[in-house]
């Protein structure tokens, strides 16, 4: 499979660097692969002559195809791309390992974030592991010009300039549309006297009363400054496809579509939703309000939805998510924010500034809700990407009992974009901020993203009837 960041990746220097890291990686991974034990490693080591690293680097590329895709299942996507560009046989072992789908490597989230500088097709991924940053060129429309406004299993729910949604993989570069956003139960299109559609309009009507204002007219890239929050893409067990869950105005209610549907489907009567996860066949949904929500699509064409818990809103400024922790409970976590002013003059902006998180560990099986006030050796990704919680043993790169976060704040991601980003990383033991990378580095709009690379293609043709 042909990737369209691979040039970008490979410009990391000289292909003999490029060689000699990978040789390294290989060597430390090699042993592992062929069973040595650390005693029987050291007794090759000294039997072979030259040693053993330079027999191996010397040998690398007439391993067997089996073994190079063992070895390179267990890289993360940069060296692995790299890898596939070092020799032929290697190019062949990095294909095969694609092609028959062996590659499951779980990847430490990168930050994407677009720049200026690198022009309107092109965006950066920032990978914390090297501490440095990739240029990939996504296909058309520009990606400067879109909101991005969800990511999980890898790709990125996007907004174009006509308001209308496409799933994303930044790696691969496939791209596919999503239901248009006309058949979204509040949106109706206004066509001018050619017939061209010219204009929204937008109906305040939810599901437990009619609009509380006349319907809004909005040009076509407005409309996504009002209707849409946030997207979450989930394999569907039941179904065998894909689906995206959207929250979107008016008051944050949900819709959902699988890939390859024409239309958007409406889930009333509840809203405020801000977050949600999948687990176990089951999308759970929490709202602002604390409420938590069991959504079960496997019932047929009507999806039941169970409110199993009720939290009391104790913070006035922040936001609310669901994450599935590596032990299985549930953790809902407030954003507490405090509102400070961007610059000491008139008409200066007001942006939010995340001061700390409050973490409650919800049993599913007990139904028992407790607060807990440190990560241990985990650590959590929030913002516009599926909550996601992580070892840091399994991932050296993190830092243990942080939250790594980026700015979802509608008002600033969709209506202010120039604005300052609320993001960083922070320490739960005091609640001390560091940046993650410099600000001058990124533009404020489309707002950074937390990605996690996937280099697999969504076989849409299989999944859809």
């Amino acid at each position: 499979m042909e990737l369209c960041s691979v040039a970008s990746i490979m410009t990391l220097g000289s292909l003999a660097i490029q060689r000699t890291h990978l040789c390294s990686l290989v060597f430390r991974v090699l042993p592992k692969v062929l069973g040595f034990t650390p005693s029987s490693l050291k007794k090759l080591c000294k039997d072979v002559d030259p040693p053993l690293t330079e027999t191996i680097v010397g040998t690398l590329r007439e391993l067997p195809q089996d073994v190079l895709m063992d070895i390179f299942a267990t890289l993360e996507i940069p060296d692995l791309i790299r890898a596939g560009a070092v020799s032929p046989s290697w190019h062949s072992a990095y294909t095969s390992l694609q092609s028959l789908g062996q590659y499951e490597l779980s990847q430490t989230p990168c930050l994407l974030y677009t720049s200026e500088s690198a022009g309107d097709r092109s965006a950066y991924l920032y990978n914390l592991s090297e501490k440095r940053s990739y240029k990939l060129t996504l296909p058309d429309p520009p990606i400067r010009t879109r909101c991005l406004i969800g990511s999980s299993h890898g790709w990125l729910v996007t907004v174009d300039e006509r308001s209308e949604m496409h799933l994303v993989n930044p790696i691969t570069c496939e791209q596919i549309a999503l239901p248009s956003v006309i058949t979204i139960e509040q949106v109706k299109p206004i066509f001018d006297e050619y017939g061209d559609l010219h204009k929204y309009e937008l109906s305040w009507h939810i599901g437990t009363r009619a609009g509380y204002n006349s319907p809004s007219i909005f040009d076509l890239d407005k409309l996504r400054d009002e209707l849409h929050y946030k997207a979450f893409v989930f394999p569907d067990t039941s179904t065998g496809t894909y689906m995206v869950v959207l929250i979107h105005n008016p008051k944050q209610q949900l819709s959902f579509a699988r890939v390859g549907d024409d239309k958007w489907t409406w889930l009333p009567p509840h809203d405020s939703y801000q977050d949600w996860t999948y687990k176990d066949g089951l999308l759970y949904a929490v709202t602002g309000f604390g409420e938590l929500h069991a959504f079960d699509f496997s019932s047929g064409p009507v999806v039941t939805v169970e409110m199993i818990l009720q939290m009391r809103n104790m913070y006035d400024c922040g936001y609310m998510y669901i994450v599935q922790a590596p032990w299985d409970d549930l953790l809902l976590i407030w954003r507490i924010c405090a509102d400070h002013d961007l610059e000491p003059e008139p008409g200066a902006s007001v942006f939010w500034n995340t001061t700390e998180y409050k973490i409650y560990e919800f049993d599913l099986t007990g139904s028992k809700l407790k607060e807990i006030d440190c990560l241990h050796d985990h650590v959590l990704f929030l913002g516009h990407n599926q909550s996601l919680c992580f070892s840091a043993e399994q991932y050296p790169s993190l830092k243990a009992n942080h939250v790594y976060f980026t700015d979802d704040n509608e008002l600033w991601t969709l209506r202010w974009k120039n604005d300052h980003r609320d993001m960083g990383i922070l320490n739960l033991d005091d609640n001390n901020k560091e940046e993650v990378v410099s600000p001058q580095l990124f533009s404020n709009f489309p707002a950074p993203i937390w990605v996690t690379p996937d280099l697999r293609k969504m076989d849409v043709a299989s999944r859809v009837d």
